[in-house]
């Protein structure tokens, strides 16, 4: 076993140069023990690089390694070496496979990563204060991975013409309108105190406020508390918050909109609901949904089923036959390929809530048999009624959309699954969600070998889901997937 001694904070950089001599000396990953600068004890030092080595790598491997290696994940090091072994002596296309466990847990490493620049660049508030030669301004952030040197850049280049200082409890920023610094960490400014620039963020904050659009949970999910100190707005978030259902009962106040506009919205609204919190109810009033044709042709409604408490909601395209015959959804033989893929991705099937963009089977009638038609927009659009107000009941922290249809009932406009699939995204209510395929696509899929390689595509995408949610674990030294 050979000790590599690695700063916490290690750049890609630093990372190559050490992988760089365990490869040359043809190490492998089970022999290499990655431990902080000087503490190598009894492990014998990694040797200096073999002379007229030679190792290239490919352009995703690189963007992989420059992201994950600013995670504060201690196993890295380790992972980052893994991958680059078996690219190097026998998977040159390793990257590629997301459904390779140490490929995917150093993608979400990189995402983690990604989204931490983006909070710092979102919630660093400077604060002027006077030095010898003019004014500096001085900011605070609490990084959760070692990003500072990721992220300071998009200020230099954003306040170029502006001295200015970032603390971080990893290093610190410096920025003379010329070179960019860094330095050791400090400790949080006792006094960050600006009433000018304060007063600006503050009054952009209040009046940029939607009463309408409050979502507390998404709100401290996106802007966790623990940046609230730093961000002189978030003072004013309690009273907003409180006075919000006065503020949305004075809009309802106001006179209506042009009566060019009236009818319009006057025919799109929904009658009377049922509670929101009944799902039961909700259920029942959608047994009677008679708002498309749909209804005429399929012998009933097919409502979602799962747990209301369930942290992941899947969506498919419509009921089929069977699903139509049982009124139960995904029971058909693309729901025993989806149950299978979920076994497989480590989700437990009752766990889970599964539902269809479209309530009704549509079918073009083949004799005796009942063939599937795709629902168009129009019938998309209407019962996009229903799928929310289910999503508003369960409040998932996560919404999958198996298919095109689904990707389009829950953005609201025509999606490229080929494009998305697989990318964590937003929906438009502020939910986060996914793509992937809908199961009935690797059904229609004639050759065996393109049907196995998109099924270990759709289970790396449910994988993906998994640990979207933290529902697994992956234990990437062997392989193996373990249940959480």
């Amino acid at each position: 076993m050979y000790a590599v001694e690695v700063p916490a904070d290690a750049g890609s950089d630093e990372f190559r140069r050490v992988a760089r001599r365990a490869l040359s000396h043809e190490i492998a990953p089970q022999t290499v023990n990655f431990v902080p600068s000087g503490s190598s004890g009894l492990f014998p030092i990694l040797p200096e690089e073999r002379p007229g080595f030679h190792l290239t790598v490919s352009r995703s491997y690189a963007a992989l390694l420059d992201d994950a290696i600013c995670h504060r994940a201690e196993d890295r090091f380790a992972l980052l070496y893994a991958v680059l072994w078996r690219l190097k002596h026998s998977e040159p296309d390793l990257v590629s496979r997301t459904s390779d466990a140490a490929v995917a847990q150093l993608s979400l490493y990189g995402k983690a990563v990604r989204r931490d620049v983006h909070k710092m660049h979102a919630f660093v508030r400077f604060h002027e204060t006077s030095a010898e030669n003019g004014p500096v301004f001085l900011a605070w952030f609490e990084p959760e991975h070692f990003i500072l040197r990721r992220a300071a850049p998009f200020f230099a280049n954003r306040f170029a013409n502006m001295r200015w200082i970032i603390a971080t409890s990893i290093g610190t920023a410096a920025w003379d309108t010329k070179e960019l610094t860094f330095g050791p960490a400090l400790e949080r400014p006792r006094n960050l105190h600006d009433c000018v620039l304060n007063e600006v963020w503050q009054t952009y904050y209040r009046t940029t406020f939607n009463p309408a659009r409050l979502n507390t949970k998404l709100m401290t999910r996106e802007m966790p508390r623990k940046y609230w100190g730093s961000m002189p707005e978030t003072g004013l978030i309690p009273d907003m918050v409180s006075g919000a259902r006065e503020r949305l009962a004075d809009m309802d106040r106001q006179p209506d909109v042009s009566p060019r506009f009236a009818a319009k919205i006057g025919r799109s609204r929904k009658p009377e609901s049922a509670p929101a919190n009944d799902w039961a109810a909700l259920k029942q009033e959608a047994l009677g949904c008679t708002a498309c044709p749909l209804h005429l042709a399929a012998t009933q409604t097919v409502f979602g089923e799962g747990p209301l408490d369930s942290r992941i909601v899947f969506v498919g395209e419509q009921p089929g036959d069977f699903e139509d015959i049982a009124g139960r959804p995904f029971v058909g033989p693309a729901g025993r390929m989806f149950h299978r893929a979920l076994k497989e991705a480590g989700i437990d099937r009752a766990q889970v809530y599964v539902t269809n963009a479209v309530k009704h089977f549509k079918l073009e009638p083949r004799g005796k048999r009942r063939i599937h038609s795709r629902p168009s927009t129009a019938e998309v659009q209407v019962c996009r009624h229903w799928l929310f107000r289910e999503l508003d009941l369960i409040d998932p922290e996560l919404v999958v959309a198996l298919g095109a249809t689904a990707a389009q009932a829950l953005s609201g406009k025509p999606v490229a699954v080929t494009k998305m699939r697989g990318i964590e995204l937003s929906w438009p209510d502020d939910r986060r969600g996914i793509i992937t395929v809908h199961p009935s696509f690797l059904l229609r899929l004639a050759n065996d070998a393109a049907r196995a390689a998109e099924y270990e595509k759709f289970v790396a995408d449910l994988r993906l889901v998994a640990l979207l949610v933290g529902g697994t674990e992956l234990d990437i030294r062997d392989g193996k997937r373990n249940a959480a």
